[in-house]
């Protein structure tokens, strides 16, 4: 099995910054694809950004472009989610994921909580 392990959320105002990062452990290669979900309170959990190796392109839902950007490391099967410029509506639980085989997302980890006030 292979953990992942979320850090670097935390409380912020509005307009000010955090940095998440997520490490893959145990019995990892390296992966297809990585990505960036969340989940506010009432609400179900929505893609935020992913990155596929290949070419290294990334994607982005259209609530969080131009504000976050998500790089990583594919050697180390680490990925990162530099927010900006923060909204009360990006509060949420952010979750790191995993796609080993490409076309799904494989692990999960534990999520991290990111609150905004305004």
């Amino acid at each position: 099995q292979v953990q992942l392990v979320e850090s670097g959320g935390g409380l912020v105002q509005a307009g000010g910054s955090l940095r998440l990062s997520c490490a893959a452990s145990g019995r990892t290669f390296r992966s297809y694809a990585m990505a960036w979900f969340r989940q506010a309170p009432g609400k179900e959990r929505e893609f935020v950004a992913g990155i596929s190796w290949s070419g290294s392109n990334t994607y982005y839902t259209d609530s969080v472009k131009g504000r976050f950007t998500i790089s990583g490391d594919n050697a180390k099967n680490t990925v990162y989610l530099q927010m900006n410029s923060l909204k009360p509506e990006d509060t949420a639980v952010y979750y790191c994921a995993i796609d080993f085989r490409g076309g799904s997302y494989d692990y999960w980890g534990h999520g991290t909580q990111v609150t905004v006030s305004s």
